[in-house]
């Protein structure tokens, strides 16, 4: 059947892109945040990305109205009651997704689909929270959704083929290109990016090249569009951080060791552009950090 509810819990900028992905394509989307504040800047934000794709013809002003009519933002999990699909998009951390499946479990209809859009945690172990493994399914997206073309689907242990099946056809509702990953650490994007991202830090901290020099390098040297310290202070630093330790305790392998600088910027708050500093300096003052939305 045909998704005609979508809910996203967290209305940072994952998830306000994925909440706009399905107001788009023709759901009421209900996105959920703690924070009243949180939830203005996401409607702002994709008031903003809705019109920059109707200035560029992608999008008519008629179809970027309709899109705002079908989202609804809340801070009440309650209003998700009815929704076919409901996509996590908050704080990379098991404990805290794991207490928000076991809420969504109890609210959601017993047809709804439970995704995460986790970039590096088991969707077996989080499914475990819930009474209902077969349909949660990880629907991991990349930064910023409206315009990145992958979905990387995760299929736990008990995920139902029927439950891939809609989540694809969700995906590919959106115009995505989808790859399945089987659930282990990290997947497939971040199994092979962070560990990159990682080795680049431990070519500053050991001196190898300044910063300039190993974005530079890796951009022309590799037809990359960013440079991996680069990447990570766009990623977020503490995102790096989460999906090493998640790499290092899922594999065993001390190659997955998170490199000493990266635990220092991150201890030290220098969290990537969205705080203003991270390897590099942003010149803005730091974004306030309350609410559910991925950090």
């Amino acid at each position: 059947m045909e998704t005609k509810v979508m809910g996203v819990v967290g209305s940072g900028q994952m998830g306000s892109g994925i909440a706009q992905l399905g107001a788009v394509a023709g759901i009421e989307v209900w996105l959920v945040d703690t924070d009243s504040s949180a939830l203005s800047r996401a409607t702002k934000s994709i008031s903003n990305s809705i019109q920059r794709f109707v200035s560029k013809a992608q999008l008519s002003q008629e179809a970027g109205k309709d899109a705002m009519n079908r989202l609804k933002c809340t801070q009440d999990l309650e209003e998700l009651r009815d929704a076919d699909v409901i996509v996590e998009a908050i704080v990379e951390s098991e404990d805290v997704k794991k207490k928000l499946f076991l809420e969504l479990d109890r609210i959601a209809k017993v047809s709804a689909i439970l995704a995460s859009n986790t970039s590096s945690i088991s969707i077996t172990r989080l499914a475990s929270a819930t009474s209902r493994p077969h349909q949660v399914i990880g629907m991991h997206f990349f930064n910023p959704p409206p315009i990145m073309k992958l979905v990387e689907i995760v299929r736990g242990a008990d995920t139902s083929n029927d439950t891939f099946t809609k989540v694809k056809a969700l995906a590919e509702r959106f115009g995505k290109s989808v790859v399945c990953s089987q659930d282990f650490p990290g997947f497939i994007v971040n199994r092979i990016l962070m560990p990159m991202i990682n080795e680049a830090f431990f070519a500053l901290y050991t001196g190898v090249a300044a910063k300039e020099d190993i974005d530079t390098g890796m951009k022309l040297g590799l037809n990359q569009k960013m440079g991996p310290l680069e990447l990570a202070d766009f990623i977020g630093l503490d995102v790096c951080l989460s999906i090493m330790k998640v790499l290092h305790s899922g594999l065993g392998d001390p190659k997955y060791s998170p490199c000493p600088l990266l635990v220092q910027y991150v201890d030290a708050g220098r969290l990537g552009r969205k705080r203003g500093i991270g390897v590099y300096s942003y010149g803005k003052e730091p974004e306030p950090v309350k609410s559910l939305a991925r950090l």
